[in-house]
């Protein structure tokens, strides 16, 4: 319970420490990446009076009401509340496991919480239970990245958004057939030797030197958003969407009946954004699924303007396929010899039970060069690691000459 007070006005007072609790919560808030301003605190302090501190469910409601500008810090926002100020038993470390964990990396000193009048606990006690707090968010944020991601809360959700913003993308880049002109290199410019010489009738006086160059590989991702995959869809569109924003020259489509591209709506930078943009527009959202109908689509429509420059693509979908077996194996064959490497991610690898018996995933694994599970944070960090070491060599493919 909140700390009992005497009347609003004595502890503004120099012999109180509301003023004091009031600003160290404020900076609690803002460690958990919550934005509020000087002039926010200032409106609590000023609704207090209307608000007394003893009366805990109008305190929590003024403090909401000054404090918190966007809907989703709401959650972040509880879990400060109930941490500080010892209210409730609904504290859940997962949503403060993003802040806590970024006080690893650089010094975060948390505010000490009120102690009550009559409190006597010793100051190590104190200290040995903010300890077990911190070790308690610390266990919470590791539990969150091996947790499947079909069976995440909405809480989890939103704190699962800072950590796929920590994940850094990086694809190896590729090496085009021309070369750059340098001061020093290692292959002569023959061309610009024989320009740069001219004037002296011809003789290599002065030389010229080219390198190669070196250019990101393009990133196509097509991502099922099917009834089957309806458990996992937000969360790996948030993923697409990260990864849209930490490479250039990403292209990317969801697909259920029919194929939409949703590039130029996932360049808004609040993800929440974005997502609803792309829920609105797509109009086949948790339908049925024909995979292969969707890739003959793109391939016909949209791999002459996307499939340039050797790109990976990047498949997400769990196999369930209500289409023909044949039309998704000629379609996937078809996508594979068009880009340098074709990845499948699929949700439901990461159960040790799963076998991919299903019709569709039987047609379009002889096509697939990497088949990848995507169903936690980890898995994501795993896919960061192979997209950074593929090499400049295409995989063996194993398919048939079609005929």
């Amino acid at each position: 319970m909140l700390s009992p007070q005497t009347p609003m006005q004595p502890p503004l007072t120099s012999g109180g420490h509301l003023l004091t609790h009031v600003l160290a919560f404020v900076h609690l808030l803002r460690s958990t990446g919550v934005k509020v301003s000087s002039g926010q605190a200032l409106d609590l302090v000023r609704a207090l009076e209307h608000a007394p501190i003893t009366a805990q469910d109008d305190f929590r409601a003024a403090a909401r009401a000054t404090l918190i500008c966007r809907h989703e810090d709401l959650p972040l926002f509880d879990a400060a509340f109930s941490y500080y100020w010892r209210v409730g038993s609904d504290f859940d470390p997962a949503v403060l496991a993003i802040p806590m964990l970024r006080a690893q990396t650089r010094t975060l000193r948390l505010p000490p919480r009120p102690r009550p009048a009559n409190d006597a606990e010793q100051p190590d006690k104190e200290e040995e239970e903010e300890k077990t707090g911190l070790t308690l968010t610390f266990s919470a944020a590791e539990a969150l990245r091996h947790k499947d991601f079909g069976n995440f809360s909405w809480s989890e959700v939103q704190a699962c958004k800072d950590l796929l913003r920590q994940l850094e993308w990086r694809i190896e880049p590729r090496r085009p057939r021309r070369r750059r002109p340098t001061s020093h290199g290692e292959y002569l410019d023959m061309r610009r030797v024989i320009r740069r010489n001219i004037r002296y009738g011809g003789e290599p006086l002065l030389l010229s030197w080219r390198e190669p160059r070196e250019r990101q590989r393009p990133l196509v991702v097509l991502c099922d958003i099917s009834g089957s995959m309806e458990r996992y869809s937000r969360i790996l569109l948030q993923f697409v969407h990260t990864v849209s924003s930490g490479l250039r020259n990403v292209e990317s489509f969801v697909f259920g009946t029919r194929l939409t591209r949703i590039t130029r709506l996932l360049r808004h930078r609040d993800i929440d954004d974005a997502i609803a943009l792309v829920s609105k527009q797509v109009v086949d959202w948790s339908g049925g699924t024909r995979i292969g109908d969707a890739i003959n689509q793109f391939n016909y429509v949209w791999g002459r303007r996307v499939l340039g420059g050797g790109p990976v693509v990047l498949l997400i979908s769990d196999g369930w396929d209500r289409g023909e077996p044949e039309i998704l194996s000629r379609e996937m064959s078809r996508l594979q010899r068009s880009c340098h490497r074709l990845i499948w991610l699929n949700p439901l690898l990461g159960s040790a039970s799963y076998q991919p018996l299903t019709r569709g995933m039987q047609a379009a694994l002889p096509h697939v060069d990497d088949f990848l599970p995507v169903h936690n944070l980890v898995s994501l960090e795993q896919l960061g690691k192979r997209l950074s070491a593929l090499g400049d060599r295409r995989p063996e493919r194993r398919q048939r000459r079609m005929e």
